[in-house]
């Protein structure tokens, strides 16, 4: 590493690569394709920032107005935020400037920064195809391009998009491809855009993090909502997964309601409110987010040490994606999936393909093993009077993120709460709300997200 990156890095305490860093960094700094395959949490990211900024700073080339000469694409804005925070230090120790463009918010900005010169443009691939179409940029000048979450644009749909961006970089560019997992979906893409391309793949892809405890609590329709405000009233940040946005809002609604302080992300959502919702959690305002599997790739936030799956998921990937929210960087975590009756023949057969081997429970609210799961005094918040609206929407192609007016309504006052007091000390009621809960897990089942 350049000196200016190495002591960048030694002043957020990093000294050392992980795994996936050490398998990739001699391939991908002599220039060369790259395949990497590190499950969820192993240190992908820095696994391309690293070589994309040292080999920028050994070029002899200058940024130019809208011509980058580096690119990453990521499929949603809360990743492409995240991946610009981690190499906006390192880029300013070594005197190079990037930029994130994606969809949901004003592209005046981002045409106004393309137009200064950048080094690394973080972009989604939707509203980076806007500004190509539009004459804001041109990929003639890309020396390095990274796919992040390749498998996840391939399930995505932006296999097209993606194609015709890559077209545009000249075909003797250095390309570099990370993802937990590599299959099929991502071959046309190697095929195509990739020139002998060294693969590291560091572990199996089914290959579940240690330091996970795997639990399924079998419950009744009934119980569902009240064993996961037990599990959600817990110090410190538990991540909650829905299947689709409707029900991300309205779990959230109810476990506001039940005095739980939770916040949703969606993609209903306008971009000012997923920001915002996302700051919340990860800087402890709000303790818990419900999310659909937007937030199951990439997204990082420090000392999550319970998943959710509120609604099991369809599929494998999509199980060991979101369960990768905790557990990471060697921290330990626990992971719960809430199964009815008419559950069990899928989740069985979703652990056997995800090659984990949970503890199952059948239990209902004040069952010992939740205090277990979720240690901690369990406290409930009054919930407020109004909720905030989101943004206005913006409907374009911006990341393929539909946004629509949402306006939070006024969660009912539960009784049992301290009046004039921050936090109530006797818990809600919780069953008010199971019914609805209930339904919409039973309607939602067929949906996708």
């Amino acid at each position: 590493m350049p000196v200016a990156l190495a002591e960048a890095l030694a002043d957020q305490g990093i000294d050392r690569p992980f795994p996936i860093q050490a398998a990739t960094l001699p391939s991908s700094l002599a220039g060369l394709d790259v395949l990497g395959r590190g499950r969820t949490g192993s240190g992908k990211t820095y696994a391309f920032v690293l070589p994309v900024l040292a080999r920028l700073a050994a070029s002899t080339t200058r940024r130019r107005p809208g011509r980058p000469r580096a690119l990453i694409l990521a499929p949603t804005r809360e990743l492409a935020s995240q991946i610009e925070a981690a190499i906006s230090p390192l880029g300013t120790a070594l005197s190079l400037r990037t930029l994130t463009v994606f969809g949901g918010v004003s592209a005046g900005p981002q045409i106004s920064g393309l137009r200064a010169g950048v080094d690394v443009v973080v972009a989604c691939p939707g509203r980076l195809a806007d500004h190509l179409e539009s004459g804001h940029v041109r990929l003639d000048a890309v020396e390095i391009t990274v796919l992040d979450e390749a498998d996840h644009m391939a399930d995505l749909g932006f296999l097209p998009v993606v194609g015709r961006l890559l077209a545009q970089t000249p075909p003797g560019g250095q390309r570099l491809l990370f993802s937990a997992t590599l299959d099929a979906g991502v071959d046309v893409l190697v095929r195509r855009f990739m020139t002998d391309p060294v693969t590291h793949s560091v572990d199996s892809d089914r290959s579940p993090v240690a330091a996970m405890r795997h639990h399924v609590l079998h419950v009744r329709p009934d119980q569902r909502l009240p064993v996961l405000v037990d599990l959600a009233s817990v110090p410190g940040r538990t991540l909650v997964f829905t299947r689709t946005k409707h029900r991300a809002k309205t779990l959230t609604r109810q476990l506001v309601a039940s005095g739980v302080c939770a916040v949703e992300l969606h993609g209903n959502l306008g971009q000012t409110a997923r920001t915002r919702n996302l700051n919340a959690f990860a800087t402890g305002t709000a303790t818990v987010l419900v999310a659909t599997d937007i937030a199951a790739r990439g997204i990082h936030v420090d000392d999550v040490t319970l998943v959710v799956h509120a609604d099991p998921p369809v599929e494998h990937k999509a199980y060991l994606h979101r369960s990768g929210r905790t557990a990471r960087a060697g921290a330990r975590g626990t992971v719960v999936t809430l199964m009815t009756d008419d559950q069990r023949a899928d989740v069985r057969d979703l652990t056997r393909r995800a090659g984990i081997t949970p503890t199952t429970t059948k239990l209902g609210a004040g069952h010992p093993l939740l205090a277990e799961l979720a240690p901690g005094e369990r406290t409930f918040t009054p919930p407020p009077t109004t909720q905030p609206r989101s943004t206005r929407p913006r409907r374009g192609r911006g990341d393929r993120a539909r946004v629509s007016t949402q306006t939070e309504p006024k969660p009912k006052a539960k009784s049992g709460s301290r009046r004039g007091g921050s936090t109530a000390t006797q818990t809600p009621n919780h069953q008010s709300g199971v019914a609805a809960f209930s339904a919409a897990t039973r309607s939602g089942r067929r949906r996708t997200r």
